[in-house]
């Protein structure tokens, strides 16, 4: 997720002190008035590979991960890393909730700086590479941890790659999240997802017209509506097992009644109430290295203090109550094959990237 995604540089505008205090205000970073919203899907194209053929080759502990729990397209990786057993091959800086119009800042840490690359702010990795970097300051993004430089911030291809550069160095036991038998069929599941109801939350959200409002609030609940039907034949999108689009529908699912529901007006009816994609997505909050990586109140302190645009008052909600995410669900009642032939589920997270566990309802050891 972008720092500012209608803004044309991610620069401070003048005025804005270079240190010092910090304003989440971000009136009219997100919203158009008179104009749908139309995401930069320009991001950073450099690979890292086995092969090194952009000059990034695959180096355990060599990279290093940016991520924030609060953002959906984030949230991909941190699953998909969790998934593969990359913790210690790729490692990660973790970004706070409230990032400003400048950058996603790592405030969590001891003096707000990331331990590893020394850096306030991601933005500085990007200029690192790109001192006129043009666009917004987003994570996911890897950065090459001996240059400090940012590496990409493609976050459609690099979980792909998680999958199929990295696999010397994944788990045992470690899902095949990308089979090759079905690349195509998840491929453009993906691709549908991505407009119609990752994005698709976002362009309903966003909507600068009535008319945009609607027509997007429509084709986002037909998606849906086309989701829950999917989701009454198998466990899972792919049939009997995980793979990379579980892990894309998931981050907008978990964030639907929290956020979208109200704060983005996509509110026909909230999640809870559609039996499959309710229970789909408690089975998955409760499948190790998918509810794991979730902060609620991260979630829910992002967009209500940073997105100024459509919730000036910055006043954070309470709700929804989380215990529904850890109630029973039947989605056993399909044929399951959940980590694939020889598969295994995930060891628990590492202690120092657990979620704090008052804000999560997962038991402390799955947590």
């Amino acid at each position: 997720m972008s720092t500012s995604p209608s803004s044309p540089s991610s620069r401070p505008s003048p005025g804005t002190p270079a240190t010092g205090q910090v304003t989440h205000d971000q009136r009219g970073s997100y919203v158009t008035q008179g104009k749908a919203f139309d995401r930069d899907m320009t991001y950073i194209p450099d690979r890292i590979t086995r092969d090194g053929r952009d000059g990034w080759p695959v180096e355990p502990g060599r990279y290093r991960l940016a991520a924030a729990r609060a953002c959906p397209w984030a949230n991909r990786a941190l699953i998909s890393r969790r998934l593969l057993g990359l913790e210690d091959a790729i490692s990660l800086a973790m970004a706070g909730p409230t990032h400003d119009q400048r950058s996603w800042r790592f405030d969590l840490d001891p003096g707000g700086v990331d331990p590893v690359l020394g850096i306030e702010r991601l933005q500085q990795a990007y200029f690192a590479r790109y001192p006129d970097y043009p666009r917004g300051i987003t994570v996911p993004a890897v950065v090459d941890v001996p240059s400090g430089q940012v590496v990409t911030n493609d976050f459609q291809r690099m979980t792909l790659d998680f999958a199929t550069e990295w696999t010397a160095h994944h788990r045992e036991g470690a899902p095949d999240l990308y089979p090759e038998g079905q690349r195509e069929e998840i491929d453009a599941l993906n691709r549908w997802m991505l407009h119609r109801v990752n994005n698709g939350v976002y362009k309903t959200g966003f909507a600068g017209t009535q008319e945009d409002y609607e027509r997007e609030y429509r084709s986002l609940w037909a998606a849906l509506d086309e989701l829950e039907e999917r989701l009454g034949r198998s466990r899972y999108l792919m049939g009997s097992r995980i793979t990379e689009a579980d892990v894309r529908l998931f981050p907008t699912l978990i964030r639907f009644d929290a956020v979208y529901h109200g704060h983005f007006k996509a509110n026909r009816q909230p999640l809870f109430t559609m039996p499959n994609l309710w229970g789909y997505t408690r089975d998955l909050f409760t499948t190790p290295g998918f509810g794991d990586t979730i902060d609620l109140q991260q979630i829910k302190e992002h967009y209500y203090v940073v997105q100024t645009d459509i919730n000036p008052t910055q006043v954070v909600p309470l709700g929804p109550d989380p215990s529904g995410l850890i109630s029973p669900h039947d989605r056993d009642r399909f044929d399951t094959d959940t980590w694939g032939p020889e598969g295994s589920a995930p060891p628990p997270p590492r202690a120092d990237e657990r979620v704090d566990p008052a804000r999560t309802p997962l038991p402390p050891a799955a947590a």
